[in-house]
């Protein structure tokens, strides 16, 4: 993975928390210590750790704030600054074309995530590392995570994934209006992915799909954002998926088009 980042000089990389993956959840914190060397060695940059904490889920709060502080974790052993997080909250069945209706109030639903992500803040500044709530499941727009981050009191982020809001028709100009104030200033990140979407969901290289990959950028260079732009490539669950290091290549033509004086992308 590193050489990969290296030959198409992409210098950040966000590391999935889970098991048998390079951030590995039962890992030691001298493992940590270990992998954290190896990616600075590297001149790589851990951006975030890809938690799957659901804090909007009808679970025990002790068993989402367990795993949450858990994940705060492993991010500040690896020197990440913001650990992803999910909605999750419980939903009726949906085409992906829609947004799921919640078996709860929005409003109950939206209480119960922000009083968990204020629950952690604490030891969140402790570690020095920001959750940051993804466009996701049961909350797959920009004004749905909104209306969960305008109760947090703490320090907290946003992740734009690309995907989920244009599947369910908002406008790139209104997600970013509704998350800008949450994914600028280091507390969150833009995801990037392309696909031949709905019919498959094969990741594609950037530019060989359908989804809007270059009004997104021209949006993101109109508004002046600087932040994290991050590639998801889930070769894990697509194994017929290009190797990592031609996704890379399309990555840095992508960014070279649209930030052409940007040396460095993540």
């Amino acid at each position: 993975m590193l050489e990969a980042l290296r030959r198409t000089g992409i210098g950040g990389v966000e590391l999935r928390l889970s098991a048998g993956e390079i951030a590995d959840p039962a890992m030691t914190r001298r493992r940590r210590r270990e992998v954290r060397a190896t990616i600075e060695e590297a001149g790589v940059v851990v951006t975030g750790v890809a938690s799957y904490v659901r804090v909007a889920s009808d679970l025990p709060d002790d068993l989402v704030l367990g795993a949450l502080v858990a994940a705060l974790s492993v991010a500040a052993d690896l020197g990440a600054p913001v650990v992803r997080v999910f909605p999750g909250a419980p939903t009726r069945p949906a085409a992906d074309d829609v947004v799921p209706v919640l078996l709860e109030s929005g409003a109950q639903v939206a209480d119960r995530a922000a009083r968990r992500l204020d629950a952690v803040a604490p030891y969140a500044a402790e570690c020095g590392v920001v959750p940051a709530l993804e466009t996701h499941d049961s909350h797959p727009t920009g004004a749905l995570i909104a209306e969960i981050l305008g109760r947090v009191q703490s320090p907290v982020g946003a992740i734009w994934d690309l995907v989920h809001p244009w599947r369910v028709g908002e406008p790139l100009a209104d997600t970013w209006a509704a998350l800008g104030p949450w994914v600028t200033g280091g507390r969150g990140s833009v995801q990037v992915k392309d696909a031949d979407l709905p019919d498959c969901a094969t990741p594609l290289p950037v530019g060989q799909g359908r989804l809007p990959t270059d009004p997104f950028a021209a949006l993101l260079v109109e508004v002046g954002y600087a932040g994290t732009v991050t590639l998801e490539w889930e070769r894990a669950w697509h194994p017929e998926a290009a190797p990592l290091e031609e996704a890379c290549h399309s990555l840095r033509r992508w960014a070279d088009r649209h930030w052409p004086a940007r040396d460095e992308i993540r």
